[in-house]
């Protein structure tokens, strides 16, 4: 029995035991399920901030783009937009007009008519072509190549066909509009020269801007087919000429088509350049070497302040052709044409100054006491130096010579030796504090230094020391001795004002289209020959005796009632000893010597100076002295008839400079 009942508790403790792995097993699957359950909740839990961070990130992307569009560059896209919308056509701005010294117009400018293609809706087809250009009496391969140049450009900018039509055209145009599609008349200012062709090396001309132009200027200010100035006031005043563009507005539908016209804004002209030069002057002069074929420069200059009062190149330049834009033909022509007419000779002409560097020679003499007004030189007509014989231009020679005698008669035997006693560095030291062998700084472009020899400048350029004989030609202004005719003038006035060399001016004055004054002309003293007041005034007295004595070699510079002081000189161009035998008319042109003139006037009380040169006129005084007196008779005018007016110039001059009347000389020569 007791065996049984242990049998049977086993039974009862085997029951139980399942129901407690049951348990154990329910217990561990709800703790399964609820370590299962928690896992899931996180993974949704980490989804779903990684889905806000995400979310987050992207609006923080569109509101920092939103930001940078609409407020960081909000006013730029602005406008592109409103560019969408809204077009515009620049309108050019009249250019500000060139008055003389007296307010006298030179250049000014007048409306023109234009043929333009507005090309957004219209087609340009061959018929229209054909036809376009029988009516401009063009060829049509110039229409097409117009229309080739303007291609890759926007499509609202107009092509123009044609520019600066007569009334004919225009009529016929506008009057047949309907017939011709696309087909539009525009106007535009373009200059008027009422002088015609003088002053066309001062002023300049205008041409249509280049790439290189283009790429070089202020953004927005040009474009393609714009006119800009290519060359002298045009040019160097462009900022001043130009004024600013206006512009009209119109509204596009998407299409690109004007709906309807909007405010614009008008163009403003360019700044009225008044000029210190003389137009009658001016004219004078160049008509003078126009009517007579010659070739060279004419400058004044006011001796008192620097202002220039005329500055003539010649031949002239043909500002008409340039009008609209030069041919190629035309532009051919001038650069073939022997005579240089493209060189702007006054600044850029460069040439020996023969025997008006004389006035250099005697001052540097003077101040360094290797003579006194005293001292006599004997002239045979030649001078020898070592196995060298250096002739004077009177063959027959000037017999003894003086400082006055010298200047009036223009002895080179004379100068000769006084330059070999200075040595060529003390005759360069005073060249230069005359004016030459430096730019003046004029507003003209392109000015040359010339050239001015000191020993060193022989060593450093040819590699070989300075001979003796070399200082004879320099002080004769042969040699090397290069001057430009502006540097001439300029030396000239500082003799007759007692030594001040002023900077040369061109503009008196600069004033907007209201007419305020922007710019106003000041004398500007570059240097001061201190100290030379008495040798200026022998050497002012032996120029005078030049032009009024009995033998001086500038005697048809002459002028009733005001006193003219002056020298001739003669540059020789080359030496050809092959010509000596030949009459110097039978001598070619291109080898003839230049001929100088330079004076001023009134002698007593200087207020003019006036230097010429003559390309190939053989002799100072009959080839440019005629030329120096119209253009001084223009100056005084009426004063050439006043003598009650002279007396009072005359009496105010001795005054002031405490001269004497020189006397006559008794010896024969021609003028050189």
């Amino acid at each position: 029995m007791g065996v049984i009942q242990r049998k049977k508790g086993n039974r009862r403790r085997s029951k139980a035991k399942p129901l407690e792995d049951i348990d154990r097993r329910r217990d561990a699957a709800k703790t399964k399920l609820t370590h299962r359950e928690d896992g899931e909740l996180d993974f949704f839990k980490r989804r779903a901030m990684f889905s806000s961070v995400i979310l987050i990130f992207f609006f923080a992307i569109l509101i920092s783009r939103l930001w940078y569009l609409q407020i960081q560059r909000g006013a730029e896209y602005k406008n592109l937009a409103d560019n969408n919308r809204v077009r515009f056509l620049e309108i050019a701005a009249p250019r500000g007009n060139i008055l003389d010294s007296k307010g006298r117009e030179i250049v000014t400018n007048r409306p023109s008519f234009n043929v333009v293609w507005e090309r957004e809706r219209n087609s340009l087809d061959e018929e229209l072509i054909k036809r376009m250009a029988r009516i401009l009496d063009v060829n049509v391969s110039e229409l097409l190549e117009r229309v080739r140049k303007m291609a890759g450009t926007p499509g609202h900018y107009p092509i123009r066909l044609a520019e600066d039509i007569d009334w004919e055209k225009v009529a016929y145009i506008e009057n047949n509009r309907m017939e011709l599609p696309g087909i539009k008349i525009e106007v535009m200012p373009l200059r008027v020269y009422h002088y015609g062709n003088v002053a066309s090396h001062v002023i300049g001309y205008l041409g249509e801007i280049n790439k290189k132009e283009l790429k070089k200027s202020e953004p927005g200010v040009y474009r393609g087919g714009d006119m800009i100035g290519k060359m002298g006031l045009e040019r160097l005043r462009e900022k001043d000429l130009r004024g600013e563009k206006g512009r009209h507005y119109m509204e596009v539908n998407a299409l690109g088509f004007e709906q309807r016209n909007l405010k614009g804004i008008e163009p403003l002209p360019g700044n009225d350049l008044q000029l210190t030069l003389d137009i009658d002057m001016q004219k004078a002069a160049e008509d003078i070497m126009t009517e007579e074929g010659k070739s060279g420069a004419v400058v004044a200059i006011d001796v008192n302040s620097g202002r220039l009062l005329m500055l003539a190149s010649s031949p002239v330049l043909e500002l008409d052709k340039f009008i609209g834009g030069i041919s190629h033909k035309n532009w051919k022509a001038l650069l073939e044409n022997p005579d240089h007419p493209l060189l702007n000779k006054v600044v850029q002409g460069q040439y020996p100054p023969g025997s008006t560097y004389k006035l250099v020679t005697a001052v540097a003499g003077l101040a360094e006491g290797v003579i006194t007004p005293e001292t006599v030189i004997y002239c045979p007509g030649f001078y020898k130096l070592g196995n060298r014989t250096y002739r004077c231009w009177k063959h027959s020679g000037h017999g003894a010579v003086n400082l006055n005698r010298a200047l009036s008669e223009s002895c080179d035997v004379y100068f000769y030796q006084v330059g070999q006693r200075l040595g060529v560095n003390r005759l360069a030291s005073y060249a230069k504090r005359l004016g030459l062998g430096k730019k003046t700084g004029v507003e003209m472009e392109f000015e040359k230094s010339g050239l001015i020899p000191t020993s060193e400048w022989k060593m450093k350029k040819y590699g070989k020391p300075w001979q003796e004989g070399e200082t004879l030609s320099v002080a004769i202004g042969q040699g090397f001795d290069l001057v430009t005719p502006l540097q001439l003038a300029l030396m000239t006035a500082t003799v007759a004002n007692g030594g001040t060399l002023y900077k040369p001016g061109l503009i008196e004055q600069v004033r907007d289209p209201d007419g305020h004054v922007l710019e106003q002309f000041t004398p500007t003293v570059l240097s001061r020959f201190t100290g030379q007041g008495r040798n200026l005034a022998l050497v002012r007295k032996g120029l005078t005796e030049a032009v009024n004595g009995r033998h001086g070699t500038g005697r048809r510079a002459r002028l009733k009632n005001i006193t003219v002081a002056g020298k001739t000189g003669t540059a020789q161009v080359v030496r050809l000893a092959q010509y000596k035998h030949l009459k110097e008319e039978d001598i070619p042109y291109k080898y003839r010597d230049h001929a100088w003139f330079t004076c001023f006037a009134p002698a007593e009380n200087p207020e003019i100076a006036v230097s010429v040169l003559v390309e190939h006129g053989r002799h100072g005084g009959s080839g440019a002295a005629p030329i120096a007196r119209a253009v001084l008779e223009k100056y005084f005018g009426k004063r050439l008839k006043d003598p009650d007016n002279v007396t009072m110039v005359i009496l105010q001059g001795q005054l002031l400079a405490g001269m004497q009347d020189s006397p006559g000389n008794s010896s024969v020569q021609t003028p050189n």
